[in-house]
Parts: C-alpha cells; structure tokens; sequence
C-alpha cells in the first residue's frame, strides 16, 4: 500500500517507518521541517516519499495526502499542559479527518491511550478520546489502537520509570502506584500497527493492546530494578502528592520536562487494562512480558542502540529574528594538525555521557541550575553516543544545522533570558600537513534588560569553559577523534551498565 504517515519524526513514527518497509509497503512521510528526517537510516530508501506538511494547513495535507489509501495519525501535543492543548489537539484532529476526506483517503489508524472509559479519566485520557471522536467526524473510517505505558528504549514514561529506579533506592510515591497497569512492549505496537493494514476486520474498531502482564506500579518499579541489577526498591505512597508535586519532582529527578511528566503523572491513577483479547485473535504474535520487554530495553541503551527517543519529537525554532536589538557574540578560533573529518567526529561527540572537553563541573552546576527553573539541563543527554543528527537534542542544546565535515551549529534549550546559539565551523588550511582552523561563536540575542544582565553575568565564565573547549576538542582530535567517555557519566549510568543485554527491536 501506499500509506500516508504523520509523526514520522517522533518516538513512535520513527521506528514505524521502517517496519512499513519492511512489509512492502510504500510511505509518505508528512513533516514540518523534513530536514529534521535526513538523518533517518530510511531516508533514501526508494520507497520513502518526504512532504513538507503542516497539520494546520487543511488544504496542504489534503494535497499531499493524495494517491495514499491509508493515513496514520500519531499527533499528540508532548507538552498537555494549560486550558488550551486539549481544544488544540481536537482542532487538529478535525482537521485531518476532513482532510482524509477530501483526499480519498479509505481508513485512517491511530494509536491512542488505554483507560477505564466513562467519567474519572484524566485531562490527558479525555484528550485521547476527544481526538478519536473528531477523527471519527467524516465518513473515512477509523481504527483506533489503545495502549497504557510502552515499554522501549527512549519512550518518554519508560525513561521517567527507569530514572526514578536508577537514581532513588527509597521513592515517596502517590498513591498511584498501587493503580493496575497492563504496558505493552514497542515491538508488539509496531507489529499491530503495521499489522492492521492487512486484517480487514480491524477498520472501524477500536481495539486495546497490551502486553500478558497486569501489575501495578510498584511492581513495574521492582521488575525494573531487577534489570538493572539494583537492589529492591523502598516504595512509601503518600495520600498528598499530587499529580503536580508528581511531576516536578519528576522534573528533578529524570530528563523529562515537567510539562510532559504531568499528563503522564495524571494519567496513572486511571487503571488501563484491556477489556478483551481481541488484538491477540485478530493480530496474532508473540508477546513480551514485562520483564522480557524492559530487559530488551535496557539491553539497546546499553549497546547505545536507541533507534529512536522521545527527544526526537522536539520542535525545531526558525532562525532567531535578530531584528530589534544587537546580537551578543564571542568568537574564537584554534588551528588544529588533523584532517577535517577527525575534528567534525569529534565535535559530533558533545554532550551527553562525553561531556564538553572542559570544566564539567561547571556544565553540571549549569545543567542543576537550569533543571531547578525548569529547564531540560544536561540529564537528556543525546540519543546516541556516537551519531548526531539534525533535530537531535544533547542535553539542553537542540542541533539546527549540521554539514559534514564543516559545520555544527547547537540552539539552546535552556531556561535563558534570549536566544543563545553555539557554532562550530571547520575550515581546511592546508593539504599536507593536514590542518584545519576551528571557530567557535557563541551567540546571544538579549530581549530586554533580564538578558543584558545574564550575559554580563556569564561573560566572565566564557574564558574556562569556551578556551578550555576548543583546547579540549583540540587534544582529543590530534589523538584521533575515538569515542571516549571525556566528561562525568550520568548517576544511572553506572547501574544500566549492569543490566541484561538482549538483542531486540527495542
């Protein structure tokens, strides 16, 4: 078939690409800023179509919908929070199924969230449920898939479970974790979302899926612990912790932005657990248990094998307006005796478990400062060790520009008074002896006076960490630019190391 796919830039859409292909299948990849795709191992497979398309834009995804039989809907807002996401969402689902109406589209599939149907659920189920109301909206028929937490490497609840595991032997919980849960593993999505193209009695249903094992919270915690090799963990649920308190504490403890962890911290108080076990008759396959799926998990973040990450789904910012004030710059630059291609490596190796070449203390008293006001600071981390690509985020830096061998441009995340930028460019100066020259601009748009006062405020830090930078990139490229751990390695890091390895789709 020829199958239209929005989402394909995050978690779920990114892995699903690759198994459509897998099965034959032809996909038209719908983003807003396609260059965000490049890096995809998919990209230029003969079978895979680039749109640039906005799901605002009614008529536009119309147009590009044309010629599919098949559109999949993988919208959801990352950050549920405020009066507005939910009316957003539905707008935006509406506006699809028109258009997958006007574009002769014959069934539309999404993957929406498991719970109790009725009164009781929270904002973010009644969300999901208000989106498969609005894509029913047109004659096009509809098959929704329903899942509670899944279970894959770099999936933002399994991240936020596997932190607070990692990094806290006693854990004050909500109540919550008494809550049943039925998790279902990534490979086991994957395969009913692609599965459902062929199963013809699937169009129209709604459907749960979930893995064979029901448990509550608190024994999802411990399963965890045993596969990372920890001891049991202490669990206290308290009446007073609220969805809230939950998710900034969330915010501290784990990489996940608080925005995001309340939805999901409302969202476990609703018990989700299939009603039948019509996803296994119609859609047979073998099911990972919740041991299997999160030792396969902690498996590919050990190997460094993320496939995809909920980091991914980030929105990329267009270029700074600069217009209206003068732009702050600090430029330097180090000549380097080694070739191009060993300095880019090297820059490409920022952040995460690497470090920054220089003055880690420093960058973690920055990322606890910003993760304090609310900002994602340096426990992201990148989703891979080795590979970055455009969209990719590295602890609180976004990548906006990359060209091979030459450039690298990061755009900060951080909780910050203005724009700030970090640029990498590589300029070849002479053949034999190989030899390059590397300049490193930071820059910094001030809005108002706040962001005047920040960077005088900073400026004096420049010289440590920016010379001690370059000075850094330098030693490490004259030494060939290997992957090496050069800076401090996350407090979880320790015990991931200590998991199960297992080769699997997670």
């Amino acid at each position: 078939m020829r199958v239209f796919l929005t989402g394909s830039t995050g978690y779920i859409g990114g892995r699903l690409v690759a198994r459509l292909l897998e099965a034959g299948h032809h996909v038209v990849c719908a983003a807003r800023d396609p260059h965000k795709l490049a890096a995809r191992p998919w990209v230029s497979h003969p079978n895979v179509t680039m749109v640039k398309a906005d799901a605002t834009d009614r008529a536009a995804l119309s147009d590009a919908m044309r010629g599919t039989e098949v559109a999949y809907y993988l919208i959801h807002s990352m950050l549920a929070v405020g009066p507005a996401y939910r009316s957003h969402d539905r707008v935006l689902a509406e506006g699809f199924a028109q258009a997958a109406a006007q574009a002769g589209i014959e069934r539309i599939i999404y993957l929406g969230g498991l719970g109790e149907t009725g009164t009781g659920l929270s904002e973010h189920l009644n969300s999901r449920r208000e989106v498969e109301q609005a894509l029913r909206s047109t004659k096009v028929p509809v098959t929704v898939l329903r899942a509670a937490m899944i279970i894959g490497s770099g999936s933002a609840s399994f991240e936020i479970l596997r932190y607070l595991v990692a990094r806290l032997p006693v854990m004050v919980t909500p109540r919550w974790v008494s809550t049943e849960s039925q998790p279902i593993a990534i490979r086991n999505v994957i395969h009913y979302l692609v599965e459902c193209l062929s199963v013809p009695d699937t169009t129209g249903k709604t459907i749960d899926i979930g893995g064979p094992d029901v448990l509550t919270y608190r024994d999802l915690m411990q399963r965890m612990a045993e596969a990372l090799g920890l001891r049991k963990r202490l669990v206290i649920p308290v009446p007073v912790l609220t969805p809230r308190l939950s998710s900034l504490w969330i915010h501290l403890v784990t990489p996940i932005d608080r925005r995001i962890a309340r939805p999901l911290a409302e969202g476990l108080r609703n018990r989700v657990v299939c009603r039948n076990n019509e996803a296994s008759e119609l859609m047979p396959q073998e099911l990972l248990s919740v041991r299997e799926a999160i030792e396969a998990a902690v498996g590919k973040h050990s190997a460094d094998q993320l496939e995809t990450s909920w980091t991914d789904a980030g929105v990329m910012p267009g270029d700074p307006a600069w217009a209206g004030g003068d732009a702050y710059e600090d430029r330097r630059s180090m000549e380097i005796d080694a070739p191009a291609e060993t300095v880019f490596r090297t820059l490409c190796q920022l952040g995460g478990e690497n470090g920054y070449y220089s003055s880690p203390m420093l960058w973690r008293i920055r990322g606890v400062l910003d993760r304090l006001v609310g900002g994602p600071g340096l426990s992201r981390g990148r989703r891979s060790r080795a590979k970055i690509g455009y969209g990719d985020a590295i602890d609180f830096w976004r990548v906006t520009r990359i060209e091979e061998n030459q450039a690298l441009e990061l755009r900060a995340e951080m909780r910050l008074p203005g724009v700030a930028t970090l640029d990498f460019e590589i300029e070849n100066i002479s053949r034999e002896p190989r030899k390059v020259r590397l300049t490193q601009t930071a820059t910094f748009l001030p809005p108002g006076i706040l962001g005047h006062l920040y960077w005088l405020g900073v400026t004096p830090f420049h010289g440590p960490v920016f010379n001690g930078m370059l000075k850094g990139i330098r030693a490490h490229a004259l030494s060939g630019g290997a992957l090496e751990r050069v800076g401090p390695v996350p407090t979880d890091a320790v015990a991931i190391s200590s998991g199960q390895q297992r080769s699997a789709s997670e």
